[in-house]
């Protein structure tokens, strides 16, 4: 039987629900336009429900933000209803992108060993509220760095989590590195 952990998050327009299945084998994702995820039905439908602007899966956690106009309790219900009648023919191996093209190179040397850090500092606590953060790019000393999940659009993530990868990254890699999100 399909069980449900709903918790809220820093983020008042995002709720993160645990669940005792798998929902992606492999690294993490969000997507904000149905277009970019129909080759997953459980995805595309829960952006298709009303209300849902992002879904973030990472392992065993579904994060749904909302544009703020419904009550949870509403929206808790739908996603419930929708996971539920999709999660047997959801494949927890899914890949990211339908086209080849689209798909992400490697991260240089610098970006990986900044991955590196914020996986071993940054990243489960992010994780723990929903959320994430990826690495775009590394260009003169700044840091270009998008918040994923629960983060996305946080209140929290531009200011206390932002200076705390600054104060890290800059600590365990480079003092003059910038950071800047979008």
């Amino acid at each position: 039987m399909l069980q449900f952990r709903i918790q809220g998050t820093p983020n008042p327009l995002a709720r993160k629900y645990v669940l005792n299945r798998t929902l992606k084998n492999e690294g993490k994702i969000s997507y904000k336009d149905i277009n970019a995820c129909k080759h997953i039905p459980l995805a595309s439908e829960l952006l298709s429900n009303l209300g849902i602007t992002q879904v973030h899966f990472f392992e065993n956690v579904l994060t749904i933000t909302q544009n703020g106009q419904f009550d949870w309790s509403s929206i808790d219900e739908s996603v419930q209803n929708i996971v539920t009648s999709n999660m047997d023919s959801h494949d927890p191996n899914f890949e990211d992108y339908i086209e080849e093209s689209k798909t992400k190179p490697p991260l240089s040397p610098e970006l990986q060993k900044i991955d590196d850090i914020l996986e071993k500092t940054i990243r489960p606590g992010l994780q723990m509220d929903g959320g994430d953060v990826e690495l775009l790019d590394l260009e003169q000393n700044i840091l270009t760095i998008r918040y994923m999940g629960a983060c996305g659009g946080c209140p929290s993530s531009m200011t206390g989590t932002l200076e705390a990868i600054r104060h890290i990254i800059r600590e365990q890699y480079s003092e003059d590195i910038e950071i800047v999100a979008v």
